[in-house]
């Protein structure tokens, strides 16, 4: 718990607020929820991440980098490393706080990947990462309508890791295609 906090504490922004969730072959399913904070100023500061019921799972500092090597940002990301929490995502966070997300690793890269919106109640940015950990794709997940489940949104991309992080977070760090993450697992 201790290291969790010191984590969360050391992140200079979210850089994974997204969830991915299996739905079909390789199909993954956000559980990410609206863009809506807690605290009503924007920045979901108040929320403590990882929680319930992700408070067991490993955590890592992912920092988002340019080219050149400058700091865009950085989240602490829950770590969803099998195939139950990659395929669970976020669909069971009621929020992510601006400085937190979800990291999901997979053994190898995969050519052809699917996440949805499955049960998210919040928006999320669903970040595709290449094996040399160079970004490849970005969306920007919006939150379920009223009366969806969130399984006809569906956003492809091939990676080895995606990172799931807060709606917009990407663009509001100018964040793009070529940047790369650093992390260790």
């Amino acid at each position: 718990m201790r290291r969790r906090r010191l984590l969360g504490v050391t992140a200079a922004a979210t850089a994974g607020a997204a969830a991915g969730c299996l739905g079909g072959g390789d199909v993954e399913s956000d559980g990410s929820d609206s863009g809506e904070d807690a605290t009503g100023d924007g920045t979901n500061g108040d929320i403590e991440w990882p929680s319930e019921p992700y408070a067991d799972y490993e955590t890592t500092t992912v920092i988002v980098e340019s080219p050149d090597g400058e700091a865009r940002g950085s989240v602490t990301a829950a770590i969803a490393d099998d195939g139950d929490k990659r395929l669970l995502g976020l669909s069971d966070a009621e929020a992510l706080p601006e400085d937190g997300g979800m990291l999901f690793v997979y053994d190898a890269p995969r050519e052809s990947l699917t996440y949805v919106m499955r049960r998210m109640s919040f928006g999320i940015d669903i970040v595709f990462v290449d094996g040399d950990r160079e970004i490849v794709r970005i969306h920007n997940a919006p939150e379920p309508g009223p009366g969806e489940d969130g399984e006809e949104q569906r956003y492809p991309g091939s990676s080895q890791y995606v990172l799931e992080v807060p709606y917009e977070w990407t663009d509001g760090h100018g964040v793009e295609v070529g940047d790369s993450l650093r992390f260790d697992l």
